[in-house]
């Protein structure tokens, strides 16, 4: 279970937050309201004060990266570092058996990045995300750019980690997405939760 206890820093009022093991939490709100700086401020990637913990371990606990892979960040539109697609995999077989899921050959992963679609962006960095197996999944907007089809996909394959008991918190805009997958809501406005 993830707790969050005063949770701030600039943007950001204080908040108080617990998600689940195995429960997805939409987080809606208008665009510039606070929501990717929410998720941010959990994944540590931006300064905040506040405490947090991961099944009974605080963050200060554990090396930041230790925390970011257990409590991981998907952005809406996720860097690419390298040329090509499969430089950004470290375990390029584990990656070539779960594209698939995602609608994508396995030989995306010899392709360069600048041929991919922003939709098959989406897929990939989530692909990336999976693999690292995190307690909790941070998303923003993560099939913004997905065809329904592309959408269903994604959305089986993180009911399948949400049952494994993964916690996701999701920035959505869609409600009906919201209504497949999350089991509570919070909006963010102005900064406040």
């Amino acid at each position: 279970m993830l707790v969050i206890r005063g949770l701030t820093r600039a943007g950001l009022e204080p908040f108080d937050f617990d998600l689940a093991d195995g429960e997805c939490v939409s987080v809606r709100g208008p665009s510039g309201g606070g929501k990717t700086t929410l998720l941010r401020a959990i994944a540590d990637l931006d300064p905040s004060a506040g405490d947090l913990s991961l099944d009974g371990v605080a963050r200060e606990a554990m090396p930041a990266t230790q925390w970011r892979r257990a409590v991981c960040y998907l952005a809406a539109e996720a860097g690419w570092w390298e040329d090509r697609v499969g430089a950004h995999f470290s375990d390029v077989q584990a990656a070539r058996e779960l594209l698939p899921d995602l609608g994508l050959a396995g030989e995306a992963l010899d392709w360069p990045v600048s041929r991919l679609s922003t939709g098959e962006r989406q897929r990939l960095a989530l692909a990336r995300l999976l693999l690292i197996a995190p307690r909790v999944l941070l998303l923003d907007e993560p099939t913004s750019g997905l065809d329904p089809d592309s959408t269903e996909l994604m959305e089986m394959l993180l009911r399948t980690r949400l049952e494994s008991g993964a916690g996701i918190l999701m920035v959505t805009h869609d409600r009906d997405q919201e209504r497949r997958l999350a089991t509570r809501g919070l909006r963010v406005t102005d900064g406040r939760v």
